[in-house]
């Protein structure tokens, strides 16, 4: 097998790639269904944003207690049970919207719902994935692993575009329910890797002669929340990249999906809509490909300069929504979007004490997602002044305006990557 692909060599790791590949066939269904659902029911931009902000604001306030968790419990049980959780939240939602039930109140429960259990689990899926592979395969088990996740979004999106146009936005909202549950199975056999989190190190006092020892108290979540954030801010290129990615995912998930469908709705269509989304993870998937290969060692500086492609589609959306520059775009901005994700996750895993890692990724998540709930909930009001497409021009601006942030910081410019040794013992050629 070749090295490449070397993480497949590994049952948990094998387990892992099923679970979160068939969630993310699910997911791709759900954004696009759930956003037609809400335009089929109000007709309102707003009421859009409400609902996709209120999941998304929800998830952001438990992503720290998720990462305490992760860390203190078999990450394992998380993932499971959160699967679970989600299965019978968005079943509910597909049956409202079926059934001609749902109201925007109901939707906006039931997602913030779903936003809480997933919170719970998502440090735990993300910082599970060291444990599954040794550590000089990690880059590539990153990069398989969002090549599934990409695999699984580029086979959806269309799918739920014909879907959905075709039928009813319930049923794809369905497909995602059945994932969740199926992902919940394969995540059980993680349980041989977990383990709960080993209780800081701390040397008791000995003992007079026929005295019980007394075992060290356990931290409480509080002390572990300090001791993530102290991992966290005390290194300068992981605050300033999450700071910027801050800006630039409030400002792509208002335009893309909140402002996005209302451009689709009046010029392709909603079934060309799912080609584009599509179009992107294409891009992911070839992105991932090439991050698989390529051997840097500025790896994360070069991952940043890359995110300047995610501007492109905003800017298309607003200026030139044609169909077929839409596709090119969109698949520009996954390609340069999986050379970052590639970079960051094995740039977090080669710097982050593995004991603490689930608490950095939840602090990571929190900071990178904290803004995301208001671009969305802003994305109809603003758009309402300013004009959709004016409105989308300026998120493409702020987005190329967030990665200049990010590299103004030496410390994101210069972090070094830790390349692998050759057989002999020699440090590999670096790419760059």
């Amino acid at each position: 097998m070749s090295s490449n692909f070397a993480p497949l060599r590994h049952a948990p790791f094998r387990f892992l790639l099923a679970g979160r590949t068939v969630n993310a066939l699910g997911n791709s269904f759900a954004p696009l269904a759930l956003a037609f659902a809400v335009l089929d029911l109000t007709g309102s931009v707003t009421d859009l944003g409400l609902v996709v902000g209120a999941r998304t604001l929800v998830n952001v306030a438990f992503l720290l207690f998720g990462g305490v968790l992760a860390d203190r419990m078999p990450k394992h049980l998380l993932m499971v049970g959160a699967s679970l959780a989600a299965a019978v939240t968005q079943g509910v939602v597909a049956v409202l919207v079926l059934t001609g039930e749902a109201t925007i109140p109901l939707l906006i429960g039931l997602g913030a719902i779903n936003g809480m259990v997933g919170a719970l689990a998502l440090p735990a899926s993300s910082s599970i994935l060291p444990q599954t592979v040794p550590a000089e395969i990690r880059q590539q088990a990153n990069a398989m692993n969002r090549l599934g996740l990409n695999s699984a979004a580029i086979l959806g999106a269309p799918l739920a575009g014909v879907i959905v146009a075709a039928t009813n936005p319930g049923w794809g909202i369905a497909v995602d329910a059945v994932t969740f549950a199926l992902a919940g199975l394969l995540f059980l056999p993680l349980r041989s890797i977990t383990a709960v989190r080993p209780v800081q190190p701390v040397t008791p006092p000995v003992p007079a002669e026929g005295v019980p020892a007394v075992e060290p108290a356990r931290p409480n979540v509080f002390a572990d929340l300090r001791t993530g954030w102290s991992e966290f801010r005390s290194r300068t290129w992981l605050w300033v990249v999450v700071a910027g990615a801050a800006l630039g995912n409030a400002v792509w998930s208002g335009g893309l999906y909140v402002l996005g469908p209302v451009v689709a709705d009046d010029t392709i269509g909603r079934r060309a809509w799912g080609v584009v989304l599509a179009a992107q993870t294409a891009g992911m998937i070839v992105g991932a490909l090439i991050a698989m290969r390529l051997r840097l060692r500025r790896m994360l500086l070069v991952g940043c300069v890359s995110l300047f492609g995610m501007a492109l589609p905003l800017l298309l959306l607003g200026a030139y929504p044609n169909l077929w520059a839409l596709i090119a775009g969109a698949a520009v901005a996954g390609l340069t979007l999986e050379q970052f994700g590639v970079a960051w996750e094995t740039t977090m895993q080669e710097h982050i004490p593995p004991d603490k890692l689930a608490r950095v990724y939840s602090y990571d998540m929190v900071g990178s997602f904290v803004a995301m709930p208001i671009g969305e909930l802003a994305a109809g009001p603003v758009a309402h002044v300013f004009g959709v497409r004016p409105t989308l021009v300026g998120a493409g601006v702020l987005m190329a305006v967030s990665v200049a942030a990010m590299l103004l910081s030496r410390d994101v410019r210069t972090l070094a990557h830790k390349l692998p040794e050759s057989p002999a013992g020699t440090v590999k050629e670096s790419v760059a």
